[in-house]
């Protein structure tokens, strides 16, 4: 009989998770940049981690079975990143990532970017009471020779 998998773990980036993540960006960041601006728009977390600001504010990452499957950046009130293993899409990872945020902010109103076209990103914070605030193209953001659209959206604090 299979062994069922451990729960997730959501719990604080330590320095020995930088494979596990920087692996998790280069294979989704890929599939978040193929129906947006294009693949030709790639750079790595190790390219881009430091200038993008991923230890501005706090991260986590969601484990399960001893393995980082995901990751979160929270700076600013704004989630400012947000990615999962590709092979685990879909199994609620990203959702539990993004509640793990929003409850650090409490009462505060938090804002994310969506690029036009990630689909599954705008129903994720959609669904979490994101709604969108504007839609704005200019650079994408770490790669400016690159032009992207992208949706603000924000979860507002409470009435």
């Amino acid at each position: 009989m299979p062994s069922m998998p451990t729960a997730r773990v959501i719990r604080p980036y330590r320095p020995d998770d930088w494979t596990a993540i920087a692996r998790i960006h280069d294979a989704a960041r890929l599939d978040e940049l193929r129906p947006t601006v294009g693949v030709a728009a790639f750079l790595s977390l190790a390219d881009t981690a430091e200038g993008e600001g991923l230890f501005d504010g706090d991260v986590w990452v969601a484990e399960q079975s001893g393995e980082v499957v995901g990751f979160v950046a929270f700076a600013d009130d704004e989630v400012t990143w947000l990615y999962v293993d590709p092979a685990r899409y879909r199994q609620g990872h990203g959702r539990a990532l993004l509640r793990h945020a929003l409850a650090a902010a409490g009462e505060r109103p938090v804002e994310t970017t969506v690029l036009v076209g990630n689909d599954g990103a705008l129903a994720l914070y959609l669904a979490e009471g994101f709604r969108i605030e504007a839609t704005k193209t200019g650079r994408l953001a770490g790669n400016e020779a690159f032009a992207a659209t992208g949706h603000i959206m924000v979860r507002p604090g409470p009435a």
